[in-house]
């Protein structure tokens, strides 16, 4: 992989973690407000349906910046862009599709491929 192109992985995978640190702040400081009080209870089970969507979220969130921290990981050591299953390059397509991936779209397909065989 040309050294550009691991640049560009590395500024947006960045900026991308930073935005979404910032998000996981904002969270932690909405959680510790204090309990709101509603008469009605229907008000109060919306709120905690808003809530738990949101608590979804952020852990979706949560595993993105793991994986994020991977890849700059992987970035780091020489290894991003390198299939971990075949060791093949992975396409640039498909990195910029998704860029914390570790598996070039063959390998991948072959393990969906697999995982649905065996009804996982």
């Amino acid at each position: 992989m040309k050294k550009e192109d691991v640049d560009f992985f590395k500024d947006y995978l960045s900026e991308r973690l930073t935005e979404l640190l910032s998000h996981a702040d904002s969270t932690v400081t909405g959680m510790t407000k204090p309990k709101e009080n509603f008469a009605d209870p229907t008000d109060r089970a919306s709120h905690e349906a808003d809530r738990n969507f949101e608590l979804r979220i952020r852990d979706r969130e949560h595993k993105l910046i793991k994986k994020i921290r991977n890849a700059l990981e992987r970035i780091e050591n020489g290894t991003f862009g390198i299939c971990e299953t075949c060791d093949e390059e992975i396409s640039i397509q498909r990195l910029k599709a998704r860029p914390v991936t570790t598996q070039c779209i063959d390998c991948k397909t072959r393990e969906e491929d697999m995982e649905k065989a065996l009804g996982i």
